[in-house]
């Protein structure tokens, strides 16, 4: 598929960077007020992009003095002339502060001065961090800043809004977060009125989280909902109402930071703040916290009507120039164009996956091994296998890990999944076994790992519990037995995604029988001419990844459905398309 409407992805580039070109003295400081650069008070708006998940082309103290020293060698901080106005120091730790006890607050205030020893020349930021030690500034995350920040924990430090989400991580089995463009205007617009300054929009452009980046279940897109969406495109009207409120705002930006700040109520759910500045310069931000209807308020004797749920913004404290729930910018829709089919067969070849049996394995063990720490992240699969024979058998499986398939005598027999908000599951399946000794290969699949909590080392994932219930009386349980492992697939092993291994396995002719399971399929094709985004269309899979010119797209998992009986994703992007070149592609399909 195709992407049209492309937008030049450097702009959010220019947006993170806002003082890039600073000159003369350079240093950035802070009072209560705002960020102080070269002596003058800023009012700042930037916009998140994580690099690696746009287009590719030590633990703590030795990480983050890596980081320091690299961007200090080009330069890189305020204070040596370059773009980098601000550092942070941990991501929300309170989050998980209590778990640690007493060690908590010793960590937090190592951190921050750790980070400040660092001698960066900027100021350093914690987010969401009340107790964050002076220097360093506590700001805030979330959707609705302006109601819940408590604010800095000293005078002299500034409000800041460190990630205004302006969607959320979607998982599979979940619909898309929908965030209006008037919703995130009106905290903006409250955000500022309580005399915040800085705003950063987590995310300001989507992305993918190529390869295996992903966090538990979370989909490969990463984002979509942003201003600027997974490929760069606009996505409107969030994009355009934010720019006209930006440029609103800034426009007033000399009162807001030298003004004197008043509020008081103009009604039972409305409220008013006033910036006036010494030289008669005023702004005036009405707000309407009634979400069911509009209502008329009175301010320095003339009267102006509010949208329910908006804030209308005065730039001379008598004119309402902007409300925030007054859209003028026209939706638009990402349109898509098909360019390629690939629904000949011809056009395809497989490799079947070998389903390991007890024999082949080289690492046993006498009890159920955790996923995570015996696959060290090289890969999502862990192939289990116990040595056994039993009549009338229902095998049980229980499991922490994300996806089960299960196999007996190489034969795939069933599969089952959690989901983000139900970790364990089980699954109980009649089998049929043969005369003597049957192989029973069970594969546990890790979709991500976790990304956030306490004690993430002693996460648990995996199976925990294997038995086969042989008659009415009896149950053989597997859990304690002797095990073989296999830890990730062949074809991952000899990278058959790469150009040089293609001729590591023998490709052949797609068959048509129901035993699908861990299947390589590849083909070649050429790419659409032209510049513009492309995305393939998965549709007709299930549940696998994705390699295209040796670079690893993502893993999919369409066959995951939403309560609306949808996919969560079909569309996975690929890199900016290159004219006239043949691609090759790679897919691994498991179920």
């Amino acid at each position: 598929m195709k992407v049209r409407e492309m937008v030049w992805w450097w702009w959010i580039y220019i947006a993170v960077a806002v003082q890039a070109s600073i000159k003369g003295e350079d240093y950035v400081t802070y009072d209560g007020r705002s960020l102080i650069i070269n002596g003058q008070r800023k009012l700042l708006f930037s916009g998140s992009i994580h690099y690696p998940r746009s287009t590719p082309q030590f633990y703590m103290q030795n990480f983050t003095t890596k980081i320091v020293n690299l961007m200090k060698s080009e330069g890189l901080y305020a204070s040596q002339g370059g773009p980098i106005i601000l550092s942070q120091i941990e991501n929300e730790y309170q989050n998980v502060e209590a778990a640690f006890h007493e060690k908590g607050p010793i960590y937090v205030k190592w951190a921050a001065k750790m980070g400040v020893e660092l001698e960066t020349g900027v100021p350093w930021v914690m987010c969401k961090q009340t107790d964050a030690p002076d220097p360093v500034i506590n700001t805030c995350n979330g959707m609705r800043c302006g109601e819940t920040f408590g604010g800095p924990n000293s005078p002299n430090k500034p409000s800041m809004w460190t990630e205004n989400w302006t969607s959320f991580y979607q998982v599979y089995g979940g619909e898309p977060y929908i965030r209006s463009a008037e919703d995130i205007a009106f905290h903006v617009a409250l955000f500022i009125a309580k005399k915040g300054s800085y705003i950063n929009y987590y995310m300001y452009h989507g992305g993918t989280n190529f390869g295996r980046t992903t966090s538990a279940y979370v989909i490969t897109s990463y984002y979509d909902q942003a201003p600027l969406d997974e490929y760069g495109l606009l996505r409107q009207p969030k994009w355009g109402h934010l720019k006209e409120l930006h440029i609103m705002i800034k426009n007033c930006s000399t009162p807001l930071l030298q003004g004197v700040q008043s509020n008081f109520s103009i009604g039972p759910l409305q409220q008013a703040y006033v910036f006036k500045e010494g030289t008669g310069a005023c702004v005036a931000f009405l707000v309407n916290n009634d979400a069911t209807k509009n209502v008329t308020v009175q301010f320095q004797n003339n009267s102006f009507e509010l949208l329910p749920k908006s804030i209308g913004i005065l730039p001379d404290c008598q004119n309402m120039v902007f409300n925030t729930a007054k859209v003028s910018t026209k939706p638009n829709k990402r349109i898509t164009t098909l360019t390629k089919m690939f629904n000949e067969v011809d056009m395809w070849k497989e490799f079947k996956e070998d389903i390991p049996n007890f024999l082949d394995t080289s690492l046993r063990s006498n009890s159920l091994l955790e996923h995570m720490n015996t696959t060290q992240d090289k890969s999502d699969y862990l192939c289990f296998q116990p040595n056994s024979t039993c009549p009338q058998p229902v095998l049980h499986v229980e499991s922490l890990g994300h996806v089960v398939h299960a196999y007996i005598n190489t034969i795939f027999i069933e599969a089952g999944h959690g989901s983000h908000d139900t970790k364990g599951f089980s699954m109980d399946i009649p089998i049929t076994l043969i005369d003597g000794i049957n192989n029973v290969s069970i594969l546990s699949v890790m979709v991500g790992l976790p990304d956030s909590g306490a004690f993430l080392e002693s996460r648990y994932a995996g199976l925990t519990k294997v038995t086969i219930q042989c008659s009415e009386s009896y149950i053989y349980d597997f859990t304690n037995y002797t095990w073989g492992y296999q830890i990730g697939l062949e074809g991952e092993k000899l990278q058959v995604f790469k150009e040089q291994s293609l001729e590591e396995v023998e490709w052949s002719e797609i068959d048509d029988s129901t035993n699908k399971s861990l299947t390589w399929y590849k083909t070649t094709f050429d790419a659409p001419i032209g510049d513009e985004p492309i995305a393939l269309n998965m549709s007709s899979m299930q549940k696998g990844a994705v390699w295209v010119n040796e670079q690893s797209i993502g893993r999919y998992w369409v066959s995951f459905l939403t309560s609306k009986g949808n996919p969560s994703q079909t569309l996975y992007a690929k890199i900016v398309g290159t004219m006239c070149l043949a691609h090759s592609s790679t897919l691994l399909e498991i179920y």
